[in-house]
């Protein structure tokens, strides 16, 4: 899985993709308090919305992800905006550090698809030091993501077992997550504001990258056009607006301190 993990999300322009969920960036590097002199590792980092923001508050950054086609699209972006990012391809669930060697570790809308989540926050609060922070950003289960993914696993069931990545943004699953190993969680719930010309553009800006690119390279066409079907039909009951597309789209932010 782990393995299909890191081929599916380098896949198509995901670049455009990470512009979409860039703002949601924010609120994590605000919850966390991020600022210069700090030590930020940034797991799952895609192409590094947190990261670069990160670095250019002044902290030390170090950024990770399973997909290497993510990471070397990351270095080329942070190396364009001029700032100073140490990457790598690492694991979550099995991350390549010291115990207690960062000030924040944060993830955005990336360890929640680690399939194993009590190993994965295990770790990110393993190499954080005590008194600091760990803090996700999740897509919530009533999120545009989180029915499209369910609309994807009903013509490609994910491996048996597995829990849903969308748990996470599940306000009581994450803070009994997050509580073996913080003495204080926060949770936040925020919004994305996501704006096309049209249903059509919307499906297509999605299909170009990660899982909906996979899903249309492998279904055969009769199949993916009842998928694609089926998401239009989301994106219709989702529409707020009179003329074009705008979704919302909810997540949480989630932070925790680590016990001192």
């Amino acid at each position: 899985m782990k393995s299909a993990q890191a081929t599916v999300w380098g896949l198509g322009d995901y670049p455009k993709i990470a512009r979409l969920t860039d703002q949601a960036a924010v609120p994590l590097v605000d919850a966390c308090a991020i600022s210069a002199g700090q030590e930020v590792l940034d797991v799952a980092a895609g192409t590094g919305n947190v990261a670069i923001r990160a670095a250019n508050e002044g902290a030390a950054v170090t950024a990770t992800d399973l997909s290497p086609g993510l990471v070397d699209l990351g270095k080329a972006r942070s190396a364009e905006e001029g700032v100073d990012i140490d990457w790598s391809v690492a694991d979550v669930e099995d991350l390549p550090f010291e115990d207690a060697c960062f000030d924040c570790v944060t993830s955005v809308f990336g360890a929640m698809f680690a399939p194993r989540p009590a190993k994965a926050i295990e770790e990110m609060f393993r190499v954080v030091r005590p008194g600091n922070t760990v803090g996700m950003s999740n897509w919530t289960p009533d999120s545009m993501i989180a029915r499209s993914f369910g609309i994807i696993g009903s013509f490609f069931p994910p491996p048996e077992g597995v829990p849903s990545p969308f748990e996470w943004g599940d306000e009581a699953t994450a803070r009994e997550r997050f509580e073996p190993h913080a003495g204080t969680v926060e949770i936040e719930r925020h919004r994305v504001d996501w704006r096309f010309g049209s249903r059509e553009e919307g499906l297509e800006f999605f299909e170009n990258a990660g899982p909906q690119a996979a899903m249309k390279a492998n279904l055969d066409p009769d199949t993916y056009a009842q998928m694609t079907a089926k998401q239009l039909e989301l994106i219709d009951e989702l529409n707020a607006a009179d003329e074009g597309v705008v979704i919302d789209s909810e997540f949480l932010v989630v932070v925790g301190r680590k016990r001192g």
